[in-house]
């Protein structure tokens, strides 16, 4: 084998094992903020929306957005506009490159935030798959900032303490999913 090649597989190597690297060190990252990247599976999504089938230009926030499936499929599908919140860079860079190859980089963005720094009032509806000590942390911020008829879909965790604002569930062997209103 020609050196050349030798050099090159070895470059290619070290390259593959360095982008494996910070990929890694970006989901300890994401787990050690509260709420590991799991990633809600793209056959729920369709159940998920028929339940509220979101109005077209409502503003939508996905709270953890990882790599912001949920609000670029509700986006293609019902015409939504928002924001998907995400504390790590690395999946909000992967969410943004997925926006602009499906065509809604226009009608959604992601910011790279902390989710308690972000501020919720504008939202028609907040989605979130969220741990549940972190869901606990949020529930007083919600109270706060979301507006009356306000929906919160909490995927895999229900609200504790929220149950007269639950209005469905959509049971699943995995994850079930909850609904909510303000």
């Amino acid at each position: 084998m020609p050196i050349f090649l030798y050099y090159l597989l070895l470059i290619s190597e070290l390259i593959i094992l360095l982008c494996v690297s910070i990929y890694g060190m970006a989901l300890v990252f994401s787990t050690l903020k509260g709420a590991p990247y799991v990633p809600t599976s793209k056959k729920q999504l369709g159940r998920i929306f028929d339940v509220v089938k979101p109005k077209r230009k409502a503003f939508f926030i996905e709270l953890g957005s990882g790599d912001g499936r949920i609000i670029r499929f509700a986006a293609k599908k019902y015409g939504v506009v928002g924001e998907g919140v995400e504390v790590n860079v690395l999946l909000n860079f992967f969410a943004r490159f997925f926006a602009r190859r499906e065509k809604v980089d226009k009608q959604i963005s992601f910011i790279s935030k902390n989710i308690f720094a972000y501020d919720c009032k504008k939202a028609d509806y907040v989605y979130l798959f969220l741990m549940p000590q972190l869901i606990i942390k949020l529930l007083p911020f919600f109270k706060k900032q979301l507006r009356k008829n306000t929906i919160i879909i909490s995927h895999g965790f229900k609200l504790p303490g929220w149950e007269k604002k639950m209005f469905h569930t959509l049971p699943d062997k995995a994850f079930s999913t909850y609904y909510y209103k303000m």
